[in-house]
């Protein structure tokens, strides 16, 4: 197989917190618009990009979306997926682009224009003088990165709004950006987004949102009720009771403890916050004004939120504080190319072609069992590893604590495998 054969499999970015029916539609499309046999899905693990632990495990999260159709799912590096979404997306594309067998990623967009996605993504990859000019000046007036970003590009390129303002157009044209940067053959394909927006937190008729099951979950927990609720069924597939039964869902403020004890021994060794991803050095001091406050890790962003700082952004930079990911983590993994590994979290058994098909041609190890990494990996791809462990049995540590039950680690727990 040549490198342009590759078109039979199709790749997906995604975090599936928690997998809707939006999701399922959306891998059967991707293999349609494709002409692909095969999906690989890269997948953020138990923490995800907008700062927060996922709801559900990665494993739980693994094998319902293989019963949606994807035939295999790899975890992305932690450090990347609770990262920006220039890294995460750089990090997803770098890691289907070193399999050495993906024609083309999939990805879904409020605009669903393709052209638009790469017109915008083709300036930011290039960075003309116009755009760093007025970025500069978007950001000498206050207005936060996203904000200057969007700004700068629109008087650039003369965009829609719409188009820079929307959360999965925004990715979208991240990972445009990202195949430009690697001259990377795949090839990007768009979906118009279907039923509810992002941030909808209704039940839509035809798909709602992560973000509304999430919320309904939430509230279901807080009201003391067991099992899932009736509205968070209508919106999921129908298969999905047979993986989260019983469910262990957790939520931000469950980290609370742990991230208060983090934010009290780093000050006590005199660690710096200001090493730690995202955090500036005025966050750090405002941080530390707050550091005795004790309280939820959601009042604690709503207590160091300003104009300057999104909500998601100081998310993130408390749960890089937690989690221990610091600048120099991040500079390393992107010069090890991001993604130096690829960790197998389930497959579909009627696909084992694909697995061989990246033994042969992909560029980087693959690890299907934990205890095999220490022979495969080393330097920056093993501190990634490393810390990839860490972040999973810190949250089945949380989780274990709140359901009072025995979870298996990431050394007992085996790869999810579809029949």
């Amino acid at each position: 197989m040549t490198k342009n054969e590759n078109a039979y499999i199709v790749g997906i970015i995604a975090e599936y917190n928690p997998l809707h029916k939006g999701h399922a539609w959306h891998i059967q499309k991707a293999k349609e618009l494709a002409g692909a046999k095969y999906c690989i899905a890269v997948m953020s693990g138990d923490f995800v990009q907008r700062g927060a632990p996922a709801i559900f495990d990665k494993y739980t999260r693994t094998a319902m979306a293989l019963e949606a159709g994807a035939d295999l799912v790899l975890e992305m590096p932690s450090i990347f997926a609770a990262s920006s979404a220039e890294d995460f997306a750089a990090c997803g594309i770098a890691l289907l682009d070193r399999l050495g067998v993906v024609g083309s990623v999939c990805f879904g967009s409020e605009c669903g224009n393709m052209e638009e996605i790469s017109r915008a993504a083709s300036i930011l990859a290039s960075e003309p003088d116009l755009y760093t000019a007025a970025l500069k000046e978007q950001l000498k007036k206050g207005f936060t990165w996203p904000q200057a970003r969007a700004h700068a590009l629109s008087l650039t390129g003369d965009f829609d709004k719409e188009l820079l303002d929307s959360p999965n157009n925004i990715l979208g044209i991240e990972y445009a950006k990202a195949l430009i940067r690697r001259k990377s053959p795949i090839r990007p394909i768009t979906v118009l987004r279907q039923g509810s927006g992002y941030h909808d937190t209704g039940f839509s008729d035809v798909f709602c949102s992560a973000s509304a099951i999430r919320k309904e979950l939430e509230a279901n927990a807080s009201n003391g009720g067991e099992g899932l609720p009736a509205s968070v069924l209508q919106g999921m597939p129908s298969f999905v009771g047979d993986f989260l039964e019983p469910a262990y869902p957790v939520f931000l403020n469950d980290f609370s403890t742990l991230l208060n004890t983090a934010l009290l021994r780093m000050t006590a060794a005199s660690d710096p916050f200001e090493q730690y991803l995202d955090v500036s050095d005025d966050l750090a001091a405002r941080i530390r004004k707050e550091l005795l406050s004790f309280s939820s890790f959601e009042d604690r962003i709503g207590a160091l939120k300003t104009r300057q700082y999104t909500y998601t952004r100081i998310s993130r930079a408390l749960l890089h504080l937690l989690l221990g990911i610091t600048d120099q983590e991040i500079m390393a993994g992107r010069a090890a190319d991001y993604a130096p590994y690829a960790r197998v979290l389930g497959f579909n058994r009627g696909a084992s072609a694909v697995l061989s098909d990246i033994k042969k041609r992909g560029t980087i190890p693959l690890i299907t069992k934990t205890a095999d990494a220490g022979n495969l990996l080393e330097g920056t791809a093993w501190e990634m590893f490393q810390k990839d462990l860490f972040c999973s049995h810190l949250y089945q540590a949380v989780v274990s604590g709140k359901y009072h039950t025995r979870l298996k680690n990431e050394y007992t727990h085996s790869v999810v495998m579809k029949s």
